[in-house]
């Protein structure tokens, strides 16, 4: 054989170590990372439209639409365009809205009276959503905010916030939203005992079947702030909610005002805001096993957008990705301003 003619055989690949020994392991968790396959089939938790409330921010407006400026990709709707969004909703499988209005500084006073008005904005959307989609859950707030010229949940007597005289206006809220065709009431005004009264008056005229989801355990937070923008209360706000909303700090006191909404007759509990206690959603889903949600507040939402808007972050991913956190944590469904491109991710996805 002429050598000459012979091909040299190819350099050998580098190796970091050819005398590194066998670790010896039978268990390798990476392989069911391998493939999008097995990752799918091992998954623990799983995130559907099923698990979405759609939060919307009503107006009385002949205009369609005005954009919320500290929270992008969310608008105020009138009352027509939050029945198309509803008809919307619908299509792509997410079962309940949760409307809240932007009320005229008119109509605002000390008391919150409008919040009684059978045909104030939101009853009069209700009624509209209902009667074009009626298959749709609509849960709506019960506090008074919206409705005070101090921008507070309840009434006040100098800087007091009078716990039982807001209980009494609150209920005839929950009446009023009842009669309208609410299907579930969500005091989140914090007062104590609010949710035993709206149960026994619901009951006494004849809305047994109307659900109470009780915003159990809110926190006196900084996450709020796009809310206020968009329902109009940071330029009424006085003062703060320190009083009645809870301290960051704490958690055995959750799941204290957890057990007495249920012991009222909440049929639901809401932790509020989400991320930042993901802990108490943890908690209180394991202590008393109950239907529990979270609501992905207006922070939450701005932070998220804001970082994706500057390229800071993969906008899409982060918002899967938040919200299967609080799948993880136990949650039963979340609000979310997210929950139509959800939806649609979702439905595209198969």
């Amino acid at each position: 054989m002429d050598i000459r003619n012979v091909r040299p055989f190819p350099a050998p690949q580098a190796r970091l170590d050819i005398d590194t020994p066998s670790l010896g392991l039978t268990r390798r968790l990476r392989r069911n990372r391998k493939a999008d396959w097995s990752r799918r089939l091992v998954r623990e938790t799983r995130l559907t439209t099923d698990d979405l409330i759609w939060p919307l921010f009503l107006m009385d407006s002949s205009e369609a639409r005005t954009p919320v400026a500290w929270m992008p990709g969310v608008d105020r709707l009138n009352i027509e365009e939050a029945v198309r969004q509803s008809v919307h909703a619908a299509s792509l499988g997410i079962p309940a809205i949760a409307p809240f209005p932007f009320v005229d500084k008119a109509l605002r006073d000390p008391t919150g009276s409008e919040a009684l008005n059978a045909r104030n904005l939101m009853c009069r959307a209700v009624r509209a959503i209902k009667a074009e989609v009626p298959q749709i859950g609509i849960i709506c707030d019960a506090a008074l905010d919206p409705y005070t010229s101090h921008g507070h949940d309840g009434v006040m007597e100098g800087e007091r916030i009078l716990n039982d005289a807001s209980v009494a206006i609150l209920v005839q809220q929950a009446l009023a939203l009842a009669d309208a065709g609410a299907d579930v009431i969500a005091p989140s005004d914090m007062m104590d005992g609010r949710v035993g009264a709206m149960r026994g008056a619901l009951d006494a005229s004849g809305h047994e079947d109307v659900q109470i989801m009780a915003y159990a355990a809110k926190y006196a937070s900084a996450f709020y702030g796009p809310f206020r923008d968009a329902i109009g209360t940071n330029a009424t706000l006085i003062g703060d909610k320190r009083t009645y909303q809870m301290d960051p700090a704490n958690s055995d006191e959750a799941i204290a005002e957890v057990a007495l909404d249920l012991e009222e007759g909440a049929d639901m509990v809401m932790i509020k805001p989400g991320l930042p206690y993901l802990d108490i959603v943890a908690r209180v889903k394991d202590h008393f096993r109950v239907p529990t949600f979270a609501y992905q507040v207006s922070g939450e939402y701005a932070m998220i957008m804001a970082a994706a808007g500057n390229g800071w972050l993969d906008g899409e991913r982060a918002m899967i990705e938040s919200l299967m956190a609080f799948k993880r944590a136990g949650a039963d469904g979340v609000l979310t301003y997210f929950a139509p491109k959800v939806a649609e991710k979702l439905k595209a996805m198969g």
